[in-house]
């Protein structure tokens, strides 16, 4: 099973809910809380001329009409995540997250 596959259902769990969307086109219909993710940079380890390690980074949005501040705290509490930033559009707020998976 691919890595974002994996993610996928690792988020899931933690938002316990299906609405977890990996880079969702622009006419889809979400339903909130939701999590969105995409990869945002590949960080590459190189040793004798040759790939040794790649590392994903991920952008990992939480999405919802409401704070969802448990769901930012689960997945804080995974290692390599941070907090980016926040923001509100649309009346729904967003919390972006970087993930290392």
């Amino acid at each position: 099973m691919g890595s974002r596959l994996l993610l996928q259902g690792l988020l899931e769990d933690m938002i316990g809910n299906q609405n977890v969307y990996y880079n969702p086109p622009s006419n889809i219909q979400m339903e909130w809380p939701a999590i969105k993710f995409e990869p945002s940079k590949i960080d590459t380890l190189r040793a004798n001329n040759a790939l040794y390690k790649r590392t994903i980074c991920y952008s990992v949005t939480v999405v919802g009409k409401l704070p969802n501040d448990s769901i930012v705290e689960k997945l804080l509490s995974l290692p390599m995540c941070s907090f980016d930033r926040h923001y509100t559009s649309d009346g729904l707020i967003h919390d972006v997250l970087r993930l290392y998976f």
